[in-house]
């Protein structure tokens, strides 16, 4: 017996259809599946791509069911398959799509202005205040413009360049209005950031057809619901998956079917390999490796002779050979806020107080997510971009700013060579559902609980009139600096 099978109706469903009738299970059932799902996908387990109708909803309204992680044999039972899906497989033993949104930022600020439509746009932080361009419309781009330049030099090359500041808050709204789309397809998500997001649509065919038919279906569902456009890449390997999406930007979509998957890598360039930076290149250049195709031909002894474990690595790439799974968002979650100062800061107080401003931000957002982070990190940046980076565990997982602030303040006062500052971060990973503060033993639990009542006092107020309605006074020093914030959660939200 499957998971719910007591609050499924069997009818003789056709094959690829949802049996009529289905009608929600128990709802311990139904949080065991989340759990499930969210846990992430047993390596060797397949199509784990299943749905629960809600009570509201008639048969066969599959396209906004809610996920459920099955796997092939319970998802097919559940859904009346009978005999194969609707296409065959094709030699797909895993079916992996990478969407990415298309110039996310401006396209949005396009989208809600269509006077910009056709003219070179960027959103991002003052030419005047060392912002970078945090997008660029693909008018911007023939100018040479691109993210993560410097905003003067972007204006330096395209004087009539439009700049817009970034509204962090609208575009997190469109992003998880995105994801939700992602998961009416597939349970198994994983976000890289607010527009881009792994999918394993592996046993989907059963509802929603061939790979390519789910890939259309998503681009056209963004296109309806936000007026944007995606570009899509399915391949049976992740990686993949995610150069196939770059190839035909903007609106792009690249299918690349198993048994041209070598094929499809052998001219790529190296550089679109993971983990080929500049000096990986360089190196590879050296040894007369340009393509992908000349890293499959080379031998597997020199590369390890040359790049060690990495060197193999590589190898295995350049052959189509990743085994890497989709990682659910609840296990690659992290969350962390950073600070580029407009002039660099070097006065103790207020950096200390710009690190407590960061643990807010980053608390409250684990708070609204009902998760805690048992890591702690910190990054921190010279006027030289010398950049370093420390983290500490803690004896327990925490969404508590005090305790986050404490242990970066400690991180930053062990590395802090009272030089100028030009940026500073403060993150949390090691991401895990909240089951309750676990504090020493000297701690005692009513200050615990009052903090954490407190903490959620103030998010409430905060999410009904505004962030920033109230501050902690030590704060306050931070408000009289300008600079370029970036929250960089991996995870969609705010």
């Amino acid at each position: 017996m499957i998971p719910g099978e007591a609050g499924i109706r069997h009818t003789g469903g056709q094959p690829g259809r949802a049996a009529p009738g289905l009608v929600p299970w128990d709802s311990t059932v139904w949080a065991a599946g989340r759990r499930t799902c969210r846990a992430g996908v047993p390596r060797g387990a397949r199509g784990t791509c299943a749905w629960k109708l809600r009570a509201d909803q008639g048969p066969g309204d599959i396209g906004s069911c809610i996920p459920f992680g099955f796997h092939e044999s319970g998802w097919r039972k559940l859904c009346g398959v009978h005999g194969e899906p609707t296409t065959s497989r094709g030699g797909w033993n895993r079916v992996i799509a990478h969407v990415d949104m298309d110039a996310f930022y401006a396209s949005i600020e396009i989208r809600d202005d269509p006077s910009l439509a056709g003219k070179p746009v960027v959103v991002g932080g003052g030419a005047d205040t060392r912002g970078v361009v945090s997008a660029a419309s693909y008018e911007a781009r023939v100018f040479g413009v691109h993210s993560a330049m410097p905003m003067a030099q972007a204006v330096r090359l395209c004087p009539d360049l439009i700049r817009i500041p970034v509204d962090m808050a609208k575009y997190q709204a469109v992003s998880r209005q995105i994801m939700e789309i992602l998961r009416s397809f597939s349970p198994c998500i994983e976000p890289l950031s607010l527009d881009e997001a792994f999918l394993d649509l592996t046993g989907c065919e059963y509802v929603f057809g061939p790979p390519e038919r789910i890939a259309r279906r998503i681009k056209e569902t963004i296109r309806e619901r936000t007026a944007l456009t995606a570009s899509v890449g399915v391949a049976p390997v992740k990686f993949v998956a995610k150069i196939a999406s770059d190839l035909e930007k903007p609106d792009g979509l690249v299918i690349v079917e198993p048994e041209r998957l070598v094929p499809f890598l052998l001219p790529l360039p190296i550089t679109r390999l993971w983990g080929v930076g500049p000096r990986t290149k360089d190196a590879l250049t050296a040894i007369g490796i340009r393509t992908i195709g000349q890293l499959a031909r080379t031998e597997v002894r020199r590369l390890q002779a040359r790049f060690g474990i990495h060197g193999e690595h590589l190898h295995r790439l350049a052959h189509g050979l990743d085994e890497r799974d989709v990682v659910p968002d609840w296990d690659a979650k992290s969350y962390s806020h950073e600070e580029t100062f407009a002039r660099d800061q070097e006065e103790p107080e207020l950096l200390y107080a710009v690190l407590l401003d960061q643990s807010v931000r980053v608390a409250r957002r684990l708070r609204r997510d009902g998760v805690v982070g048992r890591t702690v990190q910190l990054k921190l940046r010279y006027p030289d971009f010398t950049t370093l980076t420390r983290q500490r565990a803690l004896s327990g997982a925490t969404s508590d700013e005090d305790r986050i602030y404490e242990t970066s303040r400690q991180l930053f006062d062990h590395v802090w060579t009272r030089q100028p500052v030009r940026l500073l971060g403060v993150g949390v990973s090691a991401i895990q559902p909240d089951g309750g503060e676990a504090f020493d033993l000297f701690t005692p639990a009513e200050c615990v609980d009052r903090r954490r009542r407190l903490s959620e006092t103030v998010d409430r107020i905060e999410d009904r009139f505004g962030r920033g309605k109230m501050v902690r006074a030590r704060t306050l020093r931070k408000r009289g600096v300008r600079g370029t914030g970036s929250p960089s959660d991996r995870p969609v939200e705010e």
